[in-house]
C-alpha cells in the first residue's frame, strides 16, 4: 500500500525519508523498494510518516542554515570591506648594521607614489649611515656583480629624512649602509621609519 507507479509525482523513500525520482521502484540512495508516492503519504503508516517528514524538515533546516550563513558571510563583507594589508614600505624598525650595505626592506612602488619617512642613528650615536633606494634592475646588478647603483639616496649623515619618489612602477629596494671599514668591526644601530604614500594626482605615470 502506498507504492508508487511510473508518472510524473515525485515520491519519497518509506525507509530513509529521501526523494525518489517520478517512475523510480527503488530508492536512489538506500536501494529500499516501494517508495511512497506524495498522493499516499497520508495512508502510509505512522512510522513511514514520521521518517517522510522529519526528514523533510531537516532538509528544510540544512537548506535555511545553509542560507542564513551566506547572507550573514556577504552581509559582513559588505561591511568590513577587503582586508587591510599593510604594505611592507610602511613600517618602522630597529636595524643593526655591519660595516657595508645591507637591505632592510623591499616593495613594490606605483610611479608618481612615494615613501616618506626618517633615520637615526642610535649606537653609536650620531654615526653617519646612507639609505640608498634601488629599482629592480638596480638591485639585481649589485646582488650579482657589484655594479648597481641607487636611484635615490640620502647624504652620510646620522639622521636625516626619507623622501623618495618613484619615476617608474617597480620593486624598491632600501638598503642601509655602515662606511666604516671592515676591519673596524663596528656595527651601527640605526631606527628607521618609512610610510608609502599614494599620489592620486600622477598615479600610475610611467
Amino acid at each position: 500500500m502506498g507504492a508508487t507507479s511510473a508518472g510524473r509525482a515525485w515520491g519519497s523513500c518509506r525507509f530513509c525519508g529521501t526523494a525518489v525520482a517520478p517512475g523510480a521502484s527503488v530508492c536512489g540512495i538506500c536501494g529500499a523498494d516501494r517508495p511512497v508516492a506524495a498522493s499516499a503519504l497520508a495512508a502510509a503508516p505512522a512510522p513511514v510518516r514520521r521518517r517522510i517528514v522529519l526528514t523533510a524538515r531537516l532538509r528544510a533546516l540544512i537548506v535555511l542554515a545553509v542560507a542564513i550563513g551566506l547572507a550573514y558571510t556577504l552581509i559582513t563583507t559588505a561591511l568590513t570591506g577587503p582586508p587591510n594589508v599593510p604594505d611592507p614600505l610602511t613600517t618602522s624598525g630597529t636595524y643593526t648594521v655591519v660595516p657595508g650595505s645591507v637591505p632592510i626592506f623591499s616593495g613594490d612602488v606605483t610611479g608618481g607614489d612615494y615613501v616618506v619617512g626618517n633615520f637615526t642613528s642610535l649606537s653609536p650615536v650620531g654615526a653617519n649611515v646612507t639609505v640608498s633606494v634601488y629599482n629592480s634592475t638596480g638591485w639585481a646588478d649589485r646582488v650579482n656583480n657589484g655594479t648597481g647603483a641607487p636611484v635615490w639616496s640620502t647624504p652620510s649623515e646620522g639622521s636625516g629624512r626619507i623622501i623618495f619618489t618613484a619615476l617608474v612602477t617597480d620593486t624598491y629596494t632600501f638598503v642601509l649602509t655602515n662606511p666604516y671599514p671592515v676591519s673596524s668591526h663596528v656595527p651601527i644601530t640605526v631606527y628607521v621609519a618609512t610610510e608609502y604614500e599614494s599620489n592620486v594626482g600622477n598615479d600610475g605615470f610611467g
